[in-house]
């Protein structure tokens, strides 16, 4: 009987999971490895704060790619939704932890079966997975951190975001009761006295979800946000069915042509009165070839000049969060300080954050707690997972030419060191950002769950003809109309 061994129970290894028992016809061994998260829920969507939304509409967050509406359907057995119109509740932003309850019970609808004469067992392991051998034969063999070593067919690391990397100028463990390096571990105990002021190094998505928590909380001290670019994440809107907007092929363009055309879309749909990002949206689809047909330095040049542009365009929050972020601008709650962190260091009320502003200042910030809030590290080989670093070490994965994750080809094989994909060790999600860009929200990653069990399930004859398998490609568009 094939194992197969999932190291990562967030979204990507559950619904990978889900998959393989969905489709498989023959006896398989799933074991899913899960790590700090609960199982189903992962980072995202494991906070229990009411006021963390999705940041996209519930019409967009089936979990499965070949039942669009599964979200939407799930919602209505819920009596807070049961009797919400169904325009409305296509348009709704639910909260994170609702979206957890729906990953959760998907889930155990196939690793606790009520009806257990499916061929597909489905076992979990709560560890932490810390090295990975190939064997000589074929196969591999997982080492867990309680001493556990399980025996696979298959691997697939579905380990999601990594925690956010050091700040630059932060000395080698570097850790004080004031400084929270993971804005995702558990840090509202270690708040101090609600008149002190926090400072947040970052101000995309995370600053947002830690701003709601304080505010949430009655906060009365001053929040300021740190940010390079000072850029904001926009809000959701409602915009126009713009069809002249991309050309047919748009990734034969290069990026100097498809920046070029992007603006004059973008100046198009200014005049007709409608949101810019639209142009960004209707480029959903085919994002993916674009940014795999850029030569190196096409993406390396985007990167630099052009990202954070594209990232506040493109990963929007709900109109409700906007106006409360807006509100509290307006309202001196939060404080937007564009620069760079020059140092973090002891005082005596808690922390000094030192600051080199736009104009070439330098400012000091004396705070009682500092949030780092960059978001997940972008560098895949400075890893400090020991999974990860004995990945490298083995020469089993190498990371992408850009080193934001691992190289993969088009069947999410991974790449080792000698430049030869792997029959046996797969990956999806945010490891494969360098690789595809487009790789973290819930509609790629849906789709790369169901072509993971595809892959995973070839050695069946009628698996690769299942029309199961054939989805039609999604034309994600995030605004409404």
């Amino acid at each position: 009987m094939k194992t197969i061994v999932i190291i990562g129970g967030g979204f990507s290894g559950t619904m990978t999971a889900v998959n393989l028992a969905r489709f498989a016809r023959q006896p398989a061994r799933v074991v899913i490895v899960n790590y700090r998260r609960p199982l189903g829920r992962g980072t995202a969507y494991g906070t229990r704060r009411p006021e963390h939304l999705l940041n996209v509409a519930a019409r967009n967050m089936s979990a499965l790619a070949d039942q669009p509406d599964n979200f939407v359907n799930w919602l209505r057995c819920r009596s807070e939704y049961g009797e919400t119109p169904e325009a409305e509740l296509r348009e709704t932003f639910v909260p994170r932890r609702v979206y957890g309850d729906y990953l959760r019970s998907l889930s155990f609808g196939y690793f606790k079966p009520i009806d257990e004469r499916g061929p597909v067992a489905i076992e979990t392991y709560e560890d932490e997975a810390i090295d990975i051998e190939a064997h000589a034969g074929g196969g591999m063999l997982v080492s867990l951190a309680g001493g556990e070593l399980i025996e696979a067919d298959h691997v697939v690391l579905a380990t999601g975001n990594q925690p956010p990397a050091p700040l630059a100028d932060l000395p080698d463990g570097f850790a004080h009761s004031a400084y929270v390096a993971d804005p995702w571990s558990e840090w509202e105990s270690r708040t101090p006295d609600a008149d002190q002021d926090v400072v947040l190094l970052g101000a995309g998505l995370t600053m947002v979800d830690t701003l709601l928590t304080l505010l949430a909380r009655d906060w009365r001290g001053n929040i300021i946000a740190v940010s390079r670019s000072g850029m904001l994440p926009q809000s959701h809107f409602r915009g126009i069915d713009y069809r002249e907007f991309p050309p047919s092929d748009p990734e034969t363009l290069g990026l100097a042509a498809l920046v070029d055309l992007i603006e004059e879309h973008c100046r198009e749909l200014r005049q007709r009165g409608a949101n810019p990002a639209i142009a960004v949206d209707r480029l959903r689809p085919h994002t993916q070839r674009i940014w795999k047909k850029f030569s190196l330095a096409e993406k390396q040049e985007f990167l630099s000049r052009y990202a954070a542009r594209w990232n506040v365009a493109r990963h929007r929050i709900a109109q409700s969060i906007h106006e409360r972020l807006t509100r509290a601008i307006d309202a001196g709650r939060l404080r937007i300080v564009r620069g760079k962190v020059d140092a973090v260091e002891p005082c005596e009320n808690g922390l000094r954050v030192v600051i080199e502003t736009a104009d070439g200042r330098r400012d000091s910030l004396t705070t009682g707690l500092a949030i780092n809030c960059t978001g997940p590290r972008s560098q895949f080989s400075t890893s400090e997972a020991p999974l990860f670093q004995n990945l490298l070490r083995r020469g089993l994965v190498r990371p992408d030419a850009l080193d934001m994750g691992i190289d993969v080809d088009d069947e999410l094989a991974v790449i080792g060191r000698d430049g030869r994909p792997s029959r046996c060790l797969f990956a999806l999600g945010p490891l494969l950002k360098g690789a595809l860009w487009e790789t973290t929200a819930v509609p790629e990653l849906r789709g790369q769950a169901m072509q993971l069990a595809r892959v995973l399930l070839a050695g069946e004859a009628w698996a690769a003809d299942d029309g199961r398998f054939r989805v039609a490609e999604e034309a994600v568009i995030e605004y409404y109309i």
